[in-house]
């Protein structure tokens, strides 16, 4: 059979995250009904990652098998001739039969936007944040940097599927504004549970000047997920950038 990578982006608002679920329909649950139709037997996705419900991707890889014998240039308009509109796959591959989505997968980028001003913004509302108090990026960059490298981060993750540990690796956590939108562009070897938006409510925190920028690094000592920011909510967050062991030809950098 051959083994398929799907290039795809999503906007999450009307779905309960990618993974499939018993009572709510997911990403993953409409594209393996559209794909299924198209080559009429079941497949099964093996997504990059678990995107919580209302979780945007700009760029998300996935895999399924088929003995399905459609070009590969040709699969994105079968496929998205079958699917919602807010899903859509951009390109298709055939790579490695040992390829799977989620376990080649080595580094993974996500962008939270704010939209920061006095007044709402209806082209914004469920893809960016709203947040009305005045904030300076500059500190918050400066608290984001706090994150980067190799720590613990149990204070910056809600109660979720269990892990065998809580050690993560930030390579990059950057903080730039365009007029009155904020974006925070943060890159790690793997996520907790909510931990981009606890990050991004702690750096929130720090901003209002409820935390200092140094407090933080306190915080992942302690470990008490009481002292860190809130969730924000999922509205601003993006799956933006994957990188891989094998250069599948779908992501946006391969591994150097």
């Amino acid at each position: 059979m051959r083994n398929i990578a799907l290039k795809l982006m999503y906007v999450g608002t009307a779905y309960h995250g990618w993974q499939i679920q018993k009572n709510a329909i997911t990403v993953q649950e409409a594209l393996e009904h559209g794909i299924s139709k198209v080559v009429k037997h079941p497949v099964r996705c093996v997504g990059a990652g678990r995107t919580d419900a209302g979780v945007h991707a700009e760029i998300y890889i996935a895999n399924f098998r088929t003995d399905c014998t459609i070009p590969c240039d040709r699969i994105p308009l079968a496929f998205n001739a079958r699917l919602p509109d807010d899903i859509v796959v951009v390109s298709a591959r055939e790579v490695s039969e040992g390829f799977n989505a989620i376990g080649a997968c080595l580094k993974k980028e996500y962008t939270y936007r704010v939209y920061n001003s006095r007044i709402r913004n209806a082209f914004y509302v469920n893809r960016a944040y709203f947040y009305p108090k005045v904030l300076d990026e500059h500190v918050m960059a400066e608290a984001a940097q706090r994150f980067v490298g190799t720590h613990d981060f149990k204070a910056v993750r809600d109660v979720g599927t269990p892990t065998r540990t809580t050690v993560r690796t930030i390579y990059y956590f950057d903080v730039t504004r365009n007029g009155e939108l904020i974006e925070m562009k943060v890159c790690a070897n793997g996520f907790l549970y909510n931990m981009v938006r606890v990050m991004v409510g702690t750096i929130l925190y720090a901003a209002e000047g409820k935390l200092t920028p140094d407090g933080i690094s306190e915080i992942l000592v302690r470990g008490n997920r009481t002292e860190a920011g809130p969730t924000v909510p999922p509205d601003g967050l993006y799956m933006t950038k994957l990188w891989y062991r094998e250069p599948v030809g779908l992501e946006t950098d391969p591994e150097e």
